[in-house]
């Protein structure tokens, strides 16, 4: 996760991690909500559906993001994570 990007993307692998790059600064949680919103449009489900479970406070953060596991591993295959077989 960069925070305070130019623009807000997702997608791309690094050290097995997706990347995501968001506007909003670290403060009062505004990037780790911007995180959550920006995966929930790449993935193309609610925002509601987008939960932070680990690394508030770091960079490297650990969501869950519900819905149908075959239509969430086609778009993260997409954004070029690789979720395995479908």
């Amino acid at each position: 996760m960069r925070p305070g990007a130019s623009r807000e993307s997702v997608g791309g692998l690094r050290e097995e991690a997706l990347q995501v790059q968001v506007r909003a600064r670290p403060a009062e949680g505004a990037a780790n909500r911007a995180v959550c919103q920006a995966v929930a449009r790449a993935l193309g489900v609610p925002k509601t559906a987008v939960e932070l479970l680990s690394g508030a406070r770091s960079r490297r953060k650990r969501l869950r993001v519900r819905g149908d596991p075959q239509r969430l591993a086609l778009a993260l295959r997409a954004l070029g994570g690789n979720p395995g077989p479908v």
